[in-house]
């Protein structure tokens, strides 16, 4: 029978188990949305803008570990998915994102909308591919899925020229992938993982390094079970946080840039440092030399070309998170030593240097963040990216079902309110809370009318101090003070530049609980701890609309403890002093 290629786009992605589309449609691909028409075996979600469509697929897919799918036009609509697409390709997102196109013969002609986005993606993305035959649609979309979700999981774009949607061809769509250019690892080397073996069982000072490979790989139940055999003191990546519960009592935090003085301790003293999906990127080991200088390096990952790379390690295992640690687990010998000292010294660091929330004011993000874990056990938390990202992964504590969605590798602004919608229409049984700050939360804060219109009850949590705070605070750390475009209070009429916040400054533009309101929904503004539970409890009334909650901070408060970028990981500046003085 022949049907369409629109009609074969909707049947391939029912044949692949979609049940959620992110879509926005425009004239390069309203024949496939005329497909679409009626359709009920998925749900077709339409963002407010194509940046918010591709960052809501991303957490979709990160929440509910299935391939995130993306539907939007040419030109503009592809380019506006090129942000979300880097995103997801740091993080190891699996995305199938098609983007319509001009005809075939029009391509190369400055036709209207026409971008290469093929070319424009090729770096930023896992696979990217037009589709130049109607004969070849429905292998192509098979592989497609195929791609994103094996091996190193990641996106893959689909350019989709009208011309091919609009072509009859046969309705068949494969059942198998035969890809001889494309053979993701699928085992583990068991040589290498008893040599890793062997050298954890005589390791006097072991140490855990997860990365965000293990959450992507659903690897914490294997982790879990090596440490039934293993008693050896765990530290995460940000991205990792979450692969062990955080009060597990070998836990001791992230480490890294904002890291823990216990967990950056662990690093530097360590005799082994057994490190799984992690790429070693600048801000987890600061000065290299001087990175776990006194440890051999076990590096387990699913990605060939991140071994070595950064960190030039001892034992070397290309494989999955999860698999490598199933059998990792049943192959581990018994500890040749005692390693209770070890685990001692850590736990005294972890009770004496604890991570505690500098800055004055009638409420602080820990207070938030404190309220948040007093309430769920299990929960969805989405952040945003700066200083707010920052204090929800040093204080927020992972347990049962709960997760946490960040963008880690490029860091991207106006990430956290789309990816909370997507976690929602994902998992719309868990609880979701949005953590952001006042200048990402405008990025793409226009997706508040696509949370309304899916009648999604989230809660968007602003933590607003009026700044970009985590660049305000290298302004102050390092720059003397001078607060460069970093005051988003700032108008034309303040004149001249300023460093002093006070109370003759201009009132806040917006205002977010006005803004909320304009939405249909309940906007509520917090300035003292005793208000944040009434606040959280009238969210939780509002079971068919997402809640604002405006969380009035202090203007100057810091992320610390901090490492400078290039200084070791011991180099630790715990307290910031007005001026910029920094110790």
């Amino acid at each position: 029978m022949k049907i369409r290629g629109c009609e074969l786009f909707v049947k391939a992605l029912k044949e692949e188990g979609v049940d959620t589309l992110f879509a926005y449609p425009g004239g390069m691909a309203i024949d496939i949305f005329d497909a679409l028409y009626g359709e009920t075996a998925f749900r077709v979600v339409l963002p407010r803008h194509e940046q918010g469509l591709v960052h809501a697929a991303d957490g979709y897919a990160r929440a509910t570990g299935k391939t995130g799918v993306c539907l939007v036009t040419s030109g503009p609509g592809a380019t506006n998915l090129v942000t979300g697409i880097a995103t997801a390709n740091f993080d190891s997102v699996p995305l199938v994102c098609f983007t319509g196109q001009v005809p075939t013969h029009l391509i190369g002609n400055d036709a209207f909308q026409e971008v290469d986005i093929v070319g424009i993606c090729r770096s930023i993305c896992k696979y990217a591919v037009t589709v130049r035959r109607r004969e070849d649609l429905g292998r192509i979309i098979k592989e497609a899925f195929y791609i994103a979700r094996t091996g190193k999981p990641g996106p893959v774009v689909v350019d989709f020229p009208k011309d091919i949607q609009l072509a009859l061809g046969s309705d068949e769509y494969p059942q198998e992938v035969f890809m001889r250019s494309y053979k993701p690892s699928t085992g583990v080397h068991m040589g290498q993982l008893k040599k890793a073996a062997e050298m954890l069982a005589s390791a006097k000072r072991p140490l855990f390094l997860i990365g965000g490979g293990v959450n992507i790989s659903r690897g914490g139940d294997a982790l879990r079970s090596v440490l039934d055999k293993i008693k050896a003191p765990v530290v995460t990546t940000v991205m990792g946080k979450g692969a062990i519960p955080t009060d597990h009592p070998l836990y001791f935090g992230n480490m890294g840039m904002h890291g823990s003085a216990a967990a950056n301790t662990a690093v530097s003293e360590c005799d082994l440092l057994f490190s799984v999906g992690t790429r070693f990127n600048d801000r987890i080991t600061g000065k290299i030399e001087e990175f776990a200088k006194n440890a051999k390096i076990v590096h387990i990952d699913i990605d060939a070309a991140s071994i070595s790379r950064n960190i030039v390690v001892d034992v070397p295992i290309v494989a999955d998170a999860r698999e490598a640690l199933l059998r990792l687990a049943e192959i581990v010998p018994p500890q040749r030593h005692d390693v209770s000292e070890w685990i001692g010294k850590l736990a005294a660091l972890r009770k004496e240097k604890p991570i505690v929330q500098q800055g004055e004011g009638p409420l602080t993000p820990k207070d938030v963040i404190d309220e948040i874990n007093r309430r769920y056990r299990d929960v969805i938390v989405t952040t945003d990216v700066g200083q707010n990202q920052m204090w929800t992964t040093q204080f927020l504590e992972l347990k049962g079902e709960s997760r946490l969605l960040t963008s880690g590798g490029l860091g991207t602004m106006g990430y956290g309110l789309p990816a909370a919608i997507g976690a929602k229409l994902g998992r719309p049984e868990m609880p979701v809370v949005c953590i952001s700050g006042d200048g990402g939360v405008q990025m793409n804060i226009q997706e508040l009318a696509t949370a309304v219109c899916e009648e999604l009850p989230l809660t968007l949590c602003i933590l607003n101090n009026s700044y970009l705070g985590n660049v305000r605070q290298w302004q102050e750390m390092f720059y003397g003070g001078r607060y460069s475009c970093t005051c988003l209070r700032k108008r034309k009429s303040c004149g001249a530049w300023c460093s002093d916040p006070n109370t003759a400054c201009p009132p806040y533009i917006p205002d977010f609980v006005r803004l909320a309101e304009s939405y249909g929904i309940e906007g509520i503004r917090v300035a003292k701890r005793e208000e944040i539970a009434a606040a959280f409890d009238r969210a939780e009334r509002n079971q068919n609309a997402p809640t604002v909650i405006e969380f009035i901070i202090d203007r100057e408060s810091d992320v610390l403890p901090m490492v400078p970028g290039g200084n070791a990981l011991s180099d630790m500046i715990t307290e910031v002093k007005k001026g910029g003085q920094a110790k």
